[in-house]
């Protein structure tokens, strides 16, 4: 398989086939960063469109300082907060998670009937409580503690400093801590 940057190379020399397998590549990276942001399959469907367009229209400005996943997540992040700006997608209460993904709450083999209601109760409130964080701690929550982004590789996705993402990802994490304390110790 060929790496990231000799498929954009291919792509700046006119290959649309290298266009197509770079799509391909990230296309669900992007949707389940931009659900997870969003909250709402719809929007996030949007901003994996607009990503790509914005990508095939601005790669030549991709420098290759950082690695390309980077520069996708910061446009990605981008597109995901002019769509909560001019829709206010912070009133959604659609799901955090699609349901094909996995709960982090792990519970045994084979939970009991009790188990699986407290499991999924835990992951409602856990989506309502990461509703309520501002989007700008709620993007850097997904990154860090979701997505598993270093805090480096954060501050250079949303153009910040590495204490401004530390202290939003503190304020984030206080409080889901403060609204999910009667649920679980955190």
């Amino acid at each position: 398989m060929k790496g990231d940057n000799a498929l954009i190379k291919e792509i700046l020399g006119g290959d649309t086939q290298a266009f197509s397998e770079l799509v391909r590549r990230y296309e669900d990276t992007v949707f389940s960063f931009a659900f997870k942001v969003c909250r709402n399959r719809e929007k996030a469907e949007e901003a994996v469109q607009d990503t790509f367009v914005n990508v095939y229209r601005k790669l030549h400005q991709f420098d290759g300082k950082s690695k390309f996943s980077t520069w996708l997540y910061s446009i990605v992040t981008n597109n995901c907060l002019m769509k909560n700006r001019q829709r206010k997608i912070d009133e959604a209460s659609l799901r955090f998670e699609d349901d094909h993904e996995q709960s982090n709450v792990q519970v045994s083999d084979n939970p009991t009937p009790f188990e699986s209601v407290m499991s999924e109760e835990l992951r409602r409130q856990l989506d309502a409580a990461i509703l309520t964080l501002p989007v700008d701690h709620r993007v850097v929550f997904v990154l860090r503690d979701i997505e598993g982004f270093t805090a480096q590789e954060t501050a250079s996705v949303l153009h910040l400093s590495v204490a401004a993402v530390k202290s939003r990802l503190h304020r984030a994490r206080t409080a889901l801590r403060e609204q999910l304390s009667e649920y679980v110790k955190l």
